[in-house]
C-alpha cells in the first residue's frame, strides 16, 4: 500500500494526505496503518536520497512505466534507513509486495538492491541536493542566506510530537504527571503554558484522556498564535480561516467566554472543526459558518469584532517536515496567486475589525513575499493600521512581525504580525 500511495504522490501529482485518507481505512490493524504512514513520510522527506541510491546501483534506470516499482524500492529502502526496521522483515515484505504489484519477475532485483543497502548503507542525505524545486530553493536562499542549509536540513527530518493541554480541564503539570504514569516522557518548554513535547511520537489513542478532551495535537509554533492574538476576556473574536480548528479550540480553552465565530470556505473541513470542538466540550461555544472570509457582505452581521485571527492560506514552506509533499507539488505561479489571496483577505477583514481592535496575520510560510512584504504592503495602503511588537518567543525580528524557522525550539516555521486598528 505504501508503494501505491508514493507512486500517486511522486509520479501523478496527488496529495499525500488525500491518498493516505483513502488508503489507510482499508487496513484494520492500527499498527499497519502507522507503518504505512511512517514509510510514506520517510520517503517524501528525502526522495532524492533514495533516487540517487538506485541510480548509482542499478545497471540501467527504471522506465517511466515502472513508477510503482520505483516507489516500492523507495519504501523498502526507507524501512532500512531512516526507519531502521528489522532488515529481514523489510526485505521479506518488500519482495512479497513485488508479487502483489504484479512485478514478480522483478523480485530478484528488489532483493539484490535491498541487500546491498543493508550491506553498504544508503548515501547520507545532503540538504544542498534537496527535492525542493530549484525556483523555490532560489527564493529560500535569497530570503534566508545564513539559514538556508539549516532550513533544508530541518525540513527533511521528522519533527517532535507536540501536545496542547486543555488548561480548562487541568494544569500542564497535572497532565504531564498523567503521561509519566502511562510511561510517556514529556518536556515542558518555557513560554507556552499549554505545550508539551514528546521527542518520541506515540499513537494518539495512548494519550491519557485524549478522547475526553484533556489534550490535543498541535505544534508549538501554532500554539503561540493564541498568545500573539491575546484577545480581551469575553471578546468578540473571528477566526477567519479556521480549519482544521486547533487555534479556535485553543482560544476557547483559554477563555470559554469568548464570542467566537469560526469561518472556513470548505464545508467538509469546517465539519472537522466542529468535531474537534465537540471532543473538547466546546461545540456550543463557537459559531461555525461556511463562508469566504474575503467577502464579508455574504456572512458578516455588521457587528465589529474585537479581534480577528487571519491564519492565511500560504505556501506551507514552514511545515514541509509535516507535509513533505508540499514542495513536490508547489509551482512558482502559486506564490503570486497566494499573495493576491492574502492581500484580499487582509483588506476585507480589516473592515470587520472594531476601532482599537487587533488583527493577527499569521502563516506557516517562511517566504518574505507572503510574510513581511505582504504586511508592509498592507500598511502602506491602510492609514489606520499599526504594527505592535511581539517578543522573542515568536522568532526572528523582521522589519514587521516575527518569523520562526523550521526546527526553532523544535517547532514549525511560522510568521506572526500583530496589527492594531486606530481608535
Amino acid at each position: 500500500m505504501a508503494a501505491r500511495v508514493l507512486d500517486a504522490v511522486l509520479h501523478h501529482g496527488r496529495s499525500m494526505k488525500a491518498e493516505l485518507a483513502a488508503s489507510l481505512p482499508q487496513l484494520p490493524d492500527p499498527r499497519d496503518r502507522a507503518l504505512v504512514e511512517a514509510i510514506c513520510f520517510a520517503v517524501l522527506r528525502q526522495p532524492l536520497r533514495f533516487e540517487n541510491a538506485l541510480d548509482a546501483w542499478m545497471p540501467r534506470p527504471l522506465s517511466r512505466r515502472d513508477g510503482e516499482l520505483r516507489a516500492l524500492l523507495y519504501a523498502g529502502l526507507a524501512q532500512l534507513d531512516p526507519l531502521r526496521l528489522p532488515a529481514h522483515a523489510a526485505l521479506a515484505a518488500t519482495v512479497e509486495a513485488t508479487r502483489v504489484l504484479g512485478c514478480k519477475h522483478q523480485a530478484g532485483l528488489v532483493n539484490a538492491l535491498l541487500r546491498r543497502a543493508q550491506r553498504d548503507g544508503l548515501p547520507a542525505g545532503d540538504p544542498r541536493h534537496s527535492h525542493w524545486p530549484s525556483w523555490l530553493r532560489g527564493k529560500l536562499r535569497k530570503d534566508w542566506p545564513e539559514h538556508y542549509d539549516a532550513i533544508l536540513a530541518q525540513s527533511a527530518i521528522a519533527p517532535p510530537m507536540w501536545l496542547r493541554v486543555n488548561v480548562a480541564r487541568g494544569s500542564r503539570e497535572d497532565y504531564r504527571a498523567r503521561l509519566a504514569e502511562a510511561g510517556i516522557d514529556a518536556i515542558a518548554p518555557e513560554g507556552a503554558d499549554a505545550a508539551l513535547r514528546l521527542d518520541e511520537a506515540v499513537p494518539v489513542a495512548t494519550l491519557p484522556g485524549f478522547g475526553d478532551g484533556a489534550v490535543s495535537i498541535q505544534d508549538l509554533s501554532a500554539q503561540l498564535v493564541a498568545d500573539a492574538l491575546a484577545p480581551a476576556p469575553g471578546a468578540r473574536v473571528l477566526d477567519a480561516c479556521a480549519a482544521p480548528g486547533g487555534k479556535s479550540a485553543h482560544l476557547l480553552e483559554r477563555d470559554p467566554r469568548l464570542a467566537l465565530t469560526a469561518l472556513d470556505i470548505d464545508a467538509q473541513r469546517l465539519r472537522r472543526v466542529g468535531t474537534g470542538l465537540a471532543r473538547l466540550g466546546l461545540a456550543e461555544r463557537a459559531r461555525l459558518q461556511v463562508a469566504d472570509a474575503a467577502r464579508p457582505g455574504d456572512w458578516w452581521d455588521g457587528v465589529p469584532f474585537d479581534a480577528v485571527l487571519l491564519d492565511a492560506p500560504c505556501s506551507a514552506t514552514g511545515i514541509v517536515r509535516r507535509q513533505p509533499d508540499v514542495v513536490v507539488h508547489r509551482r512558482e505561479s502559486d506564490i503570486a496567486a497566494l499573495t493576491m489571496t492574502q492581500a484580499q483577505l487582509l483588506d476585507a477583514l480589516w473592515g470587520v475589525l472594531a476601532p482599537g481592535g487587533v488583527l493577527l496575520y499569521a502563516t506557516c510560510s517562511i517566504l518574505h513575499d507572503e510574510n513581511e512584504r505582504q504586511v508592509q504592503a498592507f500598511l502602506a495602503r491602510t492609514a489606520d493600521a499599526r504594527v505592535e511588537p511581539l517578543d522573542a518567543r515568536y522568532g526572528y525580528d523582521r522589519e514587521v512581525g516575527r518569523q520562526r524557522l523550521p526546527g526553532d525550539d523544535g517547532g514549525d516555521g511560522f510568521f506572526y504580525a500583530r496589527l492594531r486598528r486606530a481608535s
